[in-house]
């Protein structure tokens, strides 16, 4: 991802006609397409200023998740809203949660005692899905695909680009509804979206890069989450 010099000394937030807008030295922060870069929110405002403020000799846009969320549910997101919407539903069709190991036994065990918690949660609120231990996929009620979709639709613009982000980290569209709705933290849908990871970590160790790896998607989850306590 390109860097760029650091061009400016102060970072301030202010309160704009359509919400709350981030300066730099007093000019309204934009998108990379130049529109204004607004949130509703200011706290939200808030995190993205600290993260430009964080930037030290050049700016990294890896470390800067809340400020690439917010362009694209400005740039991106509002002409998207029905693709993203049955985005959603695709991912629910063949969730993570629904496709179990037939051995190990403690792994399925596992499996069965971390996710089904989940389930019977979207299930109470009419998104049931089956189960399966087999690879091939299994056809998912489609009223509750279709209340996935539903559910997509009704979220702004912003809280729609951080679902099907966190859909598509997760792999799973229950465990990022149950972040979304604070049922679960971003932290343990990141962990659990990892289960079948970690048991096999616990059997044969990690690999260095990958560990890298999960950690930075980690602290992205971790971040992106912080919009969903404001």
């Amino acid at each position: 991802m390109k860097t760029a010099k650091r061009f400016y000394t102060s970072v301030t937030t202010a309160k704009a006609d359509n919400g709350f807008e981030v300066r730099l030295d007093g000019r309204p922060l934009k998108t990379p397409q130049k529109h204004n870069l607004f949130v509703t929110s200011e706290a939200v405002a808030e995190f993205i200023a600290a993260e430009w403020e964080a930037q030290q000799d050049t700016i990294n846009p890896e470390n800067m998740p809340i400020t690439r969320l917010v362009n694209v549910s400005i740039e991106l997101t509002p002409k998207n809203r029905d693709r993203l919407s049955e985005e959603a539903r695709r991912y629910a069709a063949t969730d993570l949660l629904c496709y179990r190991a037939d051995d190990p036994l403690s792994l399925a065990e596992r499996q069965a005692e971390l996710w089904d918690p989940m389930l019977i949660w979207a299930a109470e609120r009419g998104i049931k899905l089956e189960t399966t231990d087999s690879l091939i996929a299994i056809d998912q009620p489609k009223t509750s695909l279709a209340k996935v979709k539903s559910y997509a639709a009704s979220q702004n613009d912003l809280d729609l680009t951080l679902f099907v982000h966190l859909i598509a980290v997760f792999g799973s569209a229950i465990l990022a509804m149950a972040v979304m709705e604070r049922f679960i933290t971003g932290q343990k849908g990141f962990t659990l979206s990892r289960l079948d990871n970690l048991y096999q970590i616990e059997q044969w160790g990690e690999d260095e890069e990958a560990a890298e790896i999960a950690a930075k998607l980690e602290a992205e989850v971790a971040a992106l989450c912080k919009i969903l306590e404001v």
